[in-house]
């Protein structure tokens, strides 16, 4: 079942698959995913009642679900991606001085408006929180910010911006499960800027793995660069998060 609503004052696309929801996914809907989160959705649904053994195997999921896990998706639309998601100004990011100023009023739109109205219809489930590139990095930082979900996924996050690694070393992380991952070609361009993305997310997982535990955190290298096969990486994100949350 999808539904377009206004909540908050923002358009949010609503997916309710299957009754008695078990976990909340929370996900940045900008121009990119507005195209493949229908079928990205499916593919969560679908990985959501496989027995993983083989599709998932290498995701790092560790314990196959084998029945189905009802969920909701709530993809809140992103109006400036830049503006709205990055937490900190970087020039590397964009020069415009508005980029880095407004990460604060996202999360606070889906900690104050979203959430609730959310487990207001369907219960104080747990919630996942997830993104790709800079969606990807907002989600994360959103996990150091906010004890509000119960797992974050990460898929692509833009940790290259500078001063990542300083941040996350002087912010617990409150988000008891961080799912990573990251296209094995992504560290190999000619920005010098971006190139760090490689370095920082293998500093990430480690640091997670220090702080969380190494059942409590993955990070994942798919094939490919940036802009390769975003939505299966991002629903593979979030089956893991589902799987975390949801182990019995």
């Amino acid at each position: 079942m999808k539904q377009t609503l206004q909540i908050g004052g923002r358009e949010c696309l609503l997916y309710n698959e299957g009754e008695e929801p078990k976990v909340l996914l929370i996900q940045t809907l900008g121009a990119q995913e507005r195209g493949s989160i229908d079928s990205e959705v499916e593919m969560i649904q679908e990985m959501a009642v496989a027995d993983f053994k083989s599709a998932t195997h290498e995701s790092g999921i560790s314990n196959p679900l084998q029945q189905n896990v009802s969920f909701v998706m709530a993809a809140f639309a992103i109006g400036d991606w830049e503006v709205e998601l990055t937490p900190w100004h970087d020039p590397a990011v964009s020069k415009r001085q508005a980029v880095g100023e407004h990460a604060g009023e996202t999360l606070r739109y889906v900690t104050e408006e979203l959430i609730p109205y959310l487990h207001q219809e369907y219960g104080e489930i747990p919630i996942a929180l997830g993104g790709y590139s800079l969606g990807g990095l907002f989600s994360l930082w959103s996990g150091f910010e906010s004890d509000c979900f119960a797992a974050i996924a990460a898929m692509s996050p833009s940790v290259w911006i500078a001063g990542w690694q300083d941040y996350a070393s002087q912010h617990p992380v409150k988000s008891p499960y961080v799912y990573l991952s990251l296209g094995d070609r992504e560290e190999h361009c000619r920005d010098k800027a971006i190139a760090q993305v490689g370095n920082n997310i293998r500093w990430e997982h480690e640091h997670l793995k220090q702080t969380l535990g190494s059942d409590h955190t993955t990070l994942e290298w798919n094939t490919g660069n940036h802009f390769v096969d975003g939505a299966r990486r991002t629903a593979k994100g979030f089956a893991w998060c589902i799987d975390k949350v949801c182990q019995r």
